[in-house]
């Protein structure tokens, strides 16, 4: 039938029709606990794509799934067997932006982000704004009636929808608005046929039910449970935009929407008020409520602890006051001092309870990223902190992950709430909306070990929210998570209610069925069984087991947002969901479960994913649970290809170092050898390199040798202060200038460079290609070269992906190796920044493309600040991978991911940039696809830049450090 129903689809829309196991498999998953795969994708170009899409299934008998970003929680964006719609591949745009009517009209597929930017000259924005604004659709926004932190302020999609455009299962298609007069609800009653009849049993369900809705359906500013029948009731005015809005597609598909939008605030400043628990911070909300903030976020310091516990401490945590929950209160204004004003009369009514501290925000930068924390928690909490206790913080899942009371029973709630969780033994950490009662939080549930624990948990909690007169759910909706569990909160007449609404919508139960009504069981289906497969690597973060590690991936989504640099290259070129950092992951997750992918490690699906990914290691720091498909890779690559025929580009490009050595022994008959009109195409041949690039060319002299004449014919003072500068095989071998440079500059500034008694690589070529064991033997022989390290020797690194290889995967790859080196070494940047050194003037324009592992890795801060003592105004491109990465880029078949990556934001920076402006590139990689691609860039390192500041300046120039 699969085969049969494909064909059907592929004949009917013009989009692309997917039935292969590789696309089951990712998009078998969204952001909940669950996985269903699905019988096949489709991704519609066009609302007539769509009616054709549900004109099939129809025939078929098959359930049709709407999908925007596929980040919901509670598993709405998936379905067994069924065929899934992906709106936000093709129908996303802004149709018509409204400035007089303060409306827009947009696809379902259009990401939230992209209608701000659309809605932003007008001064207009769309009120609701949850923390996946950057990849979510308004489809999907629709679907779950989201909110976001201005809540408070501008209300939920609901409040925000004037208009929708909705295609039922059966082939009808109607628009439906907000409240009508009695005498155009009459009017849509007398419509002849469908439409007709489904107004008239829509208003008969309210007719007939009017006691009951008004007194069992609680009245709360988050109610996300449940179908929200109520505004059927003739005082809502018979509003069929509420009573669709949350209906989590089960009752229609939505085709188009006409939003309202709101002013956009000229100014804002924001007030942190601290206090001892959140408790005490949710007891005080009330009372700040009435100066009407613009926010009201509660996050607690378990919160903060979590975001230590995954990187580096952000600077502005220091702007929190005193506490261990905060309140985050915005305020707008037409002007900064109104926004301040306002602010201020804040700030005075929390410091009138006595326990609390207050800090007033009005610097923008700050602000941002004091939000960027608030929002980064549905990813930073799925891994929690260490215990009070010591105990280690493990891995926590959503299934109680939004549920509100009413504000004033806050307080309440968190303590009894913590109290069963001791009870029940889990841990969480609990943030969320506190000026509307919605309380985020993700639980330690052992859902591999005892699913039973989770019934048992979500049971008790439903009847301790509805207990306090609150929902299950405040703004992500059931889902499969709390379907099972709305008999808690509502009696079985409106139960049987929700099951009359459903059937009047989708007779045939075709639209996402087993949700709110006859819902699947809350413990069934989930996504977490697999085998533990023998490794190589090391996974101390994830208890050595792969299975642990790709379940990382929670689904939230960021690596879909193809508005920033970093994160995920291929994906950004590709739009494909396999190419995402969790399509990947969720393939490698279906090959440890074998049902789906079944052929292990030898799964071709696996294969071609893992084939565009640069191994960038965008993932590892962008990525808010730190997923490392690069490592993850390289474990596949290694046994896939174990005992087997390699590309030949893994034997070209692995085995670099040794064939540049190889080369060096005759380096202008090499040379000749790779520029040659008739030798260089053979060559590419040969090692599964594109025609289409060019190959490098070979210096005359290795560093090393350039350096031992350099140091005969320039000597230094034995006891100035020693620093190993660390040869990699690329600056040994292939571009000796950035070492040349920085051997020059290190002597100008009084240091003594000496290299190792022997050649050293950090064997990065081997890892990326998977060839580990080669990999161990390359690392062991540079360690033997390399030495004992003297104490207190400071060691610099030249190459961005060198120096992040030894810092971060020597551990993984040789646990045991050499402990001291990886936490020793330094980039350029970091060695000078720490010392301190005087640097001479170089003032100009100057942009950087950080290398993504150093990025990744390695960070920037010493970069900048190096860059700024230099005088440069340098800007640091958010370009993301160059595209090159390595051998990705040389490789056969990966030409146009290569060239398009690179065109997505850098090579448009660069021709855009002024006269004069200075290009800096630490990575080889970079400067060679800046090279190739566009010849005038002439890219340099910063040791280069260094130096060339150093010339200017003249002799006298530099401090010495000793």
């Amino acid at each position: 039938m699969a085969s049969d129903l494909a064909r059907a689809l592929a004949a009917a829309v013009r989009g692309e029709v997917r039935f292969d196991t590789a696309e089951r498999a990712v998009y078998g998953q969204d952001a909940s606990n669950y996985r269903q795969v699905p019988r096949g994708v489709v991704k519609p170009v066009d609302r007539e794509d769509v009616r054709e899409a549900v004109r099939v299934c129809r025939e078929f008998g098959v359930p049709v799934v709407a999908r925007g970003a596929g980040t919901s929680i509670g598993g709405q964006a998936i379905g067994p067997g069924a065929v899934v719609l992906d709106f936000r591949r093709h129908l996303g745009r802004v149709l018509e932006v409204d400035p007089e009517r303060r409306t827009a009209r947009v696809e379902p597929g259009t990401v939230l982000d992209e209608l701000q930017r659309a809605a932003r000259p007008f001064g207009l924005r769309f009120g609701p704004d949850p923390s996946t604004h950057s990849r979510c659709t308004i489809g999907g926004m629709v679907g779950n009636d989201a909110c976001g932190s201005h809540s408070p302020a501008w209300g939920r999609t609901s409040d925000n929808l004037h208009g929708l455009d909705l295609l039922l299962s059966d082939g009808t298609e109607l628009s439906v608005t907000g409240p009508l007069p009695p005498a155009e609800r009459a009017a849509l009653a007398a419509a002849p046929g469908r439409i007709g009849r489904l107004h008239r049993e829509l208003q008969a369900l309210a007719a007939d039910n009017l006691a009951l809705l008004r007194r069992a359906m609680p009245v709360l500013p988050r109610r996300g449970s449940g179908y929200p029948l109520d505004a059927l009731l003739p005082e809502r005015g018979y509003d069929l935009v509420r009573a669709v809005t949350g209906t989590e597609g089960t009752c229609a598909l939505l085709l188009g929407a006409t939003v309202r939008l709101v002013p956009e605030p000229a100014a804002r400043a924001l007030v942190v008020a601290g206090y001892p628990d959140e408790t005490a911070a949710a007891d005080a909300v009330p009372a700040l409520l009435p100066l009407a903030p613009l926010t009201c976020e509660g996050m607690a310091a378990d919160l903060v602890a979590a975001l230590l516990a995954a990187g580096p401490r952000p600077p502005v945590l220091d702007r929190l006051p005193d506490g261990a929950c905060w309140l985050f209160l915005e305020t707008g204004g037409a002007t900064p001092a109104e926004a301040a004003d306002r602010a201020r009369q804040l700030a005075d009514a929390v410091r009138r309870e006595r326990a609390a501290t207050v800090a007033l925000v009005t610097d923008p930068g700050e602000q941002r990223a004091l939000w960027a924390i608030r929002e980064a928690g549905a990813g930073i909490v799925t891994r929690l902190p260490p215990g009070p206790d010591g105990r280690p913080g493990g891995a926590a899942w959503p299934g109680w992950e939004d549920s509100a009371v009413p504000v004033e029973q806050l307080g309440s709630y968190l303590r009894q709430l913590r109290a069963l969780l001791g009870r029940h033994g889990l841990r969480g950490v609990p943030y969320g909306h506190f000026g509307e009662g919605c309380v985020h939080l993700r639980l330690d549930f052992p859902l591999r070990e005892r699913p039973e624990a989770f019934r048992e948990f979500l049971w008790e909690a439903a009847d301790l929210v509805v207990a306090h007169g609150g929902s299950l759910s405040g703004e992500h909706g059931d889902g499969q998570a709390r379907a099972e569990l709305l008999p808690r909160m509502f009696p079985p007449e409106v139960i049987g209610l929700f099951a009359r609404f459903k059937r009047i919508w989708d007779p045939a139960g075709l639209l996402n069925p087993g949700l709110l009504v006859d819902p699947r069981p809350l413990d069934a289906d989930l996504r977490f069984p697999g085998r533990e497969l023998p490794l190589t690597l090391a996974y101390p973060e994830d208890g050595g087991s792969l299975l642990s590690a790709v379940h990382r991936c929670v689904g939230v989504g960021k690596c879909v947002d193809t508005t920033t640099g970093v994160m995920c290259p291929s994906y950004m070129v590709t739009g494909e969901e396999r190419h995402s950092t969790r399509g990947r992951a969720r393939l490698l997750g279906e090959m440890l479960r074998g049902e789906l992918v079944v052929d292990g490690w030898r799964s071709p699906e696996v294969r071609e994913a893992l084939d565009l990914c640069l191994g960038c290691k965008g993932c590892a720091s962008d990525c808010p649970v730190h997923v490392d498909m690069a490592t993850y890779r390289s474990e596949f690559l290694y046994h896939h290809y174990r005992f087997r025929p390699r590309p030949a580009a893994h034997l070209s490009f692995g085995w670099l170092p040794l064939w540049l050595r190889l080369a060096h022994l005759a380096p202008r008959a090499a040379d000749a050898a790779l520029r040659g009109r008739f030798s260089a195409p053979v060559l590419k041949r040969l090692g599964g390199i594109d025609p289409r690039r060019a190959l490098p060319a070979l210096p005359e002299r290795r560093f090393s040798a350039w350096f031992r004449g350099h140091r005969a014919a320039h000597p230094v003072a034995a006891d100035a202060p020693a620093v190993l500068l660390w040869p990699d095989s690329m600056s040994e071998l292939l571009d000796p200038a950035p070492a040349r440079a920085a051997v020059l500059v290190l002597e100008r500034l009084g240091f003594r460079v000496v290299l190792p008694s022997g050649p050293v690589c950090c064997g990065l070529t081997l890892i990326a290609s998977g060839q580990l064991g080669l990999a161990r033997r390359v690392v062991a022989l540079s360690l033997r070269n390399l030495g004992e390290l003297p104490p207190g020797l400071p060691v610099v690194g030249l190459e961005p992906s060198c120096t992040a290889t030894v810092r971060a995967d020597w551990a993984r790859l040789l646990p045991d190796s050499a402990p001291g080196l990886p936490s020793r070494i330094r980039t350029l940047a970091e060695f000078l920044d720490e010392r301190a050194v005087e640097l001479p003037e170089l003032a100009g324009p100057a942009m950087t493309q950080v290398h993504c592992h150093q990025h990744a890795v390695l960070g920037t801060g010493a970069d900048r600040r190096v860059t700024a003592r230099l005088g440069l105004d340098n800007r640091q491109l958010d370009a993301g991978c160059c595209g090159l990465a390595g051998a990705f880029g040389f490789e056969r078949g990966h030409w146009e991911v290569s060239v398009a990556a690179a065109e997505r934001a850098l090579l448009p920076a660069v021709r855009a940039a002024a006269p004069g402006t200075l290009l800096l590139a630490d990575g080889l990689s970079c400067r060679t696809q800046l090279n190739q691609l566009e010849p005038g860039a002439r890219p340099l390192h910063l040791a280069e830049v260094l130096l060339r500041a150093f010339e200017q300046a003249g002799p006298g120039e530099g401090h010495s450090p000793g």
